[in-house]
């Protein structure tokens, strides 16, 4: 549903919005971001680490009640701030207008993370799941009705404003009676902040690592070309996201679970199959996204923004497989092993190193530019990750599985060039269908991945359900 809605936003948005007016709801939407994740992220790391790790009911109150709480707070002091900061600012009134609509909606998706968090944690993932995609659909309705009123670049933040209003009355029930009888607890509490707060920050800079390019743009070129820039990240971008977000949705906590009920022993197994499925499904989709680079722009990119997104696509592609790898796998050593602060430390290094990156390559090569930096950033990020988590815990990599991936998605790749260019969405199609079935029968006929094994796993468990285990 995320991947579907995030394309149908682009196709609606870069024609229901002007290029300008789309490039100031992609650098409000990363201001909002790194608000979030600046005040507000630790309460959900924190949730979602500790939550396996209570034994008793009491504990897992004093967890609610003192996350809750807390939020509470900071949602109180966050609220006024943000409004007093975008009234003051000396900026356009439509980009402090979006700014102001999405910050105040930050504390309010805090809240509603945090219950599907916890949800997921506890293994209610129907229920997790089924919020997403209420929220999903009603931050993309009414944000097409925003845009309809005339509201203009906060338009799809307005989205993001009220439809955690919507979801809440849904959500918060599913959470009802955990946190009672909790009591606020000040030593537990420090130890949420020595976990979580590392993390806000390594996201802070995983944010900046990630947008730095389109506040660059507006510096050094326009609002047009960010729109043009975010049409394109957004799509390609979120493509690989929603894949990576799939699996390890599903993979964090079952590390966690595994590290606390089986040791190092169990870690090892899961990651191990962890990493082969995220490479059996990952790197065909970086490689067919860039390959349709040109019949995607043509079909969900308004004709403004099409040629400039088409270009930089393939980097854009390239940069969020390595984001996904880094983010959803080799930083997992640093939060399983509770050594945030060296999740911290190797953010910074990427972070820096793309800020350098899109001031040098920018004003040489504008758009493309501002993506092969993103690509060289991230490519730096997981360097430096496997590099400091080696002193604490090393992630596994079945190499054979990636050479066998790599192999089949080349193979996959001289297939589709080799198909006529006829455009559009026919051709989008044919493109996708003939990448699929190619890539498909090699990966099943070499193994690549265990995907035979994996299938034969998901019929076992199909027919004796009662088998399941971590």
């Amino acid at each position: 549903m995320q991947a579907v809605v995030g394309v149908l936003t682009i196709l609606v948005f870069t024609r229901l919005l002007s290029s300008t007016e789309f490039g100031i709801y992609a650098l409000a939407f990363s201001v909002c971001s790194l608000a979030h994740v600046l005040v507000f992220t630790w309460l959900e790391a924190a949730m979602a680490r500790y939550w396996a790790g209570e034994a008793t009911p009491e504990g897992l109150a004093d967890l609610y009640a003192t996350l809750y709480r807390v939020g509470l707070v900071l949602s109180l002091v966050f609220i006024p701030a943000a409004i007093a900061v975008c009234l003051l600012l000396p900026l356009g009134m439509e980009i402090r207008l979006a700014m102001a609509v999405g910050l105040i909606g930050v504390p309010i998706r805090c809240l509603l993370n945090m219950v599907k968090v916890a949800l997921r944690a506890r293994g209610a993932v129907r229920q997790a799941a089924g919020l997403d995609i209420f929220f999903t659909l009603a931050v993309f309705i009414l944000g097409i009705a925003a845009a309809w009123l005339g509201l203009g670049g906060a338009s799809p933040l307005v989205g993001l404003l009220v439809a955690p209003l919507l979801a809440l009355p849904i959500a918060l029930p599913l959470e009802r009676g955990k946190q009672r009888h909790g009591r606020y607890n000040p030593s537990r509490l420090k130890a949420y902040i020595a976990y979580g707060y590392p993390i806000s920050m390594s996201l802070s800079m995983a944010l900046i690592l990630a947008s730095t390019d389109r506040f660059m743009l507006a510096w050094l070129m326009n609002e047009a070309a960010v729109g043009a820039y975010h049409a394109s990240y957004s799509i390609a971008n979120r493509t690989l996201d929603i894949i990576f977000l799939w699996l390890g949705t599903a993979g964090a906590p079952a590390l966690v679970m595994a590290l606390e009920k089986g040791g190092a022993r169990a870690l090892k197994i899961a990651a191990e199959d962890q990493a082969r499925i995220l490479m059996l499904v990952t790197v065909p989709a970086a490689v067919g996204v860039a390959l349709v680079a040109r019949p995607l722009a043509e079909v969900v990119i308004g004709p403004e923004l099409r040629t400039a997104s088409a270009m930089v696509t393939p980097w854009i592609a390239a940069s969020a497989f390595l984001s996904g790898w880094l983010y959803y796998y080799f930083n997992q050593a640093f939060t399983l092993s509770k050594r945030t602060l060296l999740l911290l430390m190797s953010m910074i290094i990427p972070a820096i190193a793309n800020i350098a990156l899109n001031i040098i390559l920018i004003p040489k090569l504008g758009l493309m530019g501002a993506a092969i930096s993103t690509v060289l950033g991230y490519f730096i990020g997981v360097l430096a990750s496997v590099i400091m988590a080696r002193r604490i815990m090393t992630m596994p990599l079945p190499w054979k599985d990636v050479m066998l991936c790599s192999l089949c998605a080349a193979t996959m790749a001289i297939a589709v060039l080799c198909l006529p260019q006829i455009g559009g969405f026919a051709e989008l199609m044919l493109d996708a269908v003939v990448g699929a079935l190619v890539y498909g029968v090699l990966a099943y006929g070499t193994n690549a991945g265990g995907v035979r094994d994996l299938l034969k796993r998901i019929r076992d468990l199909r027919l004796n359900p009662e088998e399941q285990a971590l």
